[in-house]
């Protein structure tokens, strides 16, 4: 897979965190050997969280933000800040500017403590060292850098590069499910909502590792499953569906072959399907009026009949016999309801309903997850969700075999 083709989910993000003209962005440009970001002496230059997607040697494929200063002042100020807050949520390690010439700040001290509360790896960079005579001895989590003169810029690189060593390793996504010549059949329904012309994220990252792992892959619509699966001379050794057909395909396909979805693997893969089991199994409980929202980790344009919007909030009527009250986000906008200044924060609802996260971050996908959990919200996937409403939730979980540690993995 060419790196430009690796999804940003797959990739380490790396944030940029600082006071405003402490160098962030002139450090980005240089760490990055580009123009990524803005750079100007005017106070609060960069405004938004600047992400790029790149390969950075010796990194690899990685995701750099570039964050607006955490110092900003007045109403947009405050806003800015915020969004400096929702972009720590995605960062798998933290680079810490500071200011060589004057110090360390309470600022500086109080995004420190913020990143070493949420788990974050970091290194804090003191900037503009070719300004100072005087570089005080740093513990091992420091380094003196210079943006303008180059000084350390390849140092604090490789220290990155160490740092990100330190991560948990990337699970499967379904490589371990199945033995290679094994088949696989993956249920790609082609309706309004699928992208013309291409298959969904999920489904393509399903099948490039299927392949990498020496599977005999067969593609085929859920109008079609019948006919392929008659064409096998031996039954798959396992079927993976689009959520939105799993009834269909779960009377097509027989009891003994292992079923599951492509949202119920990326559950597993973004570590959070044990949680998405739990919160699934609680929908049955909500009282009339009960307040749900349902989340994207990505924007897309809905068509009519949208499966967050529209489809889930239909089958859960149905499946429940009650009426609740929905709430929609996608993208970005999920991270604003833990934010303080939210009138209606997570606390408001009864139950969190999320996508396989296909676009996210494993750190931001947990990030989520501990903000339900934190204020006693459960959280389910949609796919979870799905197969537990048609009553097919423990076949789906291949019996329990996907809430064991994949074999080979074990996190760090």
């Amino acid at each position: 897979m060419c790196f430009n083709a690796i999804p940003a989910a797959r990739r380490a993000h790396i944030g940029f965190f600082g006071r405003r003209n402490a160098g962030k962005s002139s450090l980005v440009n240089a760490v990055t050997g580009q123009a990524l970001s803005v750079v100007s002496p005017v106070p609060g230059t960069t405004t938004d969280p600047v992400r790029k997607a790149m390969e950075l040697l010796p990194l690899g494929p990685v995701v750099i933000l570039d964050t607006p200063g955490f110092d900003d002042e007045g109403q947009l100020g405050a806003l800015r800040v915020e969004k400096t807050r929702q972009a720590l949520r995605e960062c798998d390690a933290a680079v810490l500017v500071a200011d060589a010439v004057k110090g360390m700040s309470p600022i500086d001290r109080e995004l420190l403590e913020l990143i070493r509360g949420q788990g974050i790896p970091y290194l804090i960079a003191h900037n503009k060292s070719d300004l100072t005579q005087a570089r005080p001895a740093r513990e091992a989590h420091e380094i003196d850098v210079s943006a303008l003169t180059g000084y350390q810029v390849e140092e604090l690189k490789e220290r990155l590069a160490r740092l990100l060593d330190t991560l948990d390793g990337e699970p499967p996504l379904l490589a371990d499910l199945f033995a290679p010549g094994e088949t696989v059949v993956l249920v790609t329904p082609v309706d309004s909502a699928a992208p013309k012309g291409r298959l969904i994220l999920p489904q393509q990252q399903a099948l490039r590792e299927a392949l990498d792992a020496h599977a005999i892959c067969v593609i085929a619509r859920e109008t079609e499953l019948a006919a392929a699966l008659a064409g096998l001379n031996t039954p798959p050794a396992l079927v993976v569906t689009d959520s939105q057909v799993f009834a269909r395909v779960a009377g097509i396909v027989p009891v003994s072959v292992p079923l599951t979805s492509f949202s119920i693997l990326f559950a597993r893969y973004q570590g959070f399907l044990e949680a998405s089991v739990r919160g699934a199994r609680t929908l049955a409980g909500l009282p009339e009026g009960a307040r749900i929202l349902i989340a994207e980790g990505c924007t897309h344009h809905r068509q009519c009949d949208d499966i967050g919007t529209v489809k889930l909030p239909r089958w859960i009527r149905a499946f429940t016999g009650k009426e609740f009250d929905f709430s929609f986000c996608a993208g970005r906008d999920f991270t604003a309801y833990g934010s303080a200044d939210r009138s209606a924060g997570f606390d408001a609802f009864d139950l969190v309903i999320h996508c396989g996260a296909c676009m996210l971050g494993r750190r931001a996908v947990r990030s989520r997850l501990r903000c339900c959990e934190a204020r006693g919200v459960p959280l389910t996937n949609y796919g979870v969700l799905i197969a537990e409403m048609n009553g097919i939730l423990e076949r789906c979980l291949l019996d329990g075999r996907l809430l064991r540690p994949a074999p080979g993995y074990t996190p760090k």
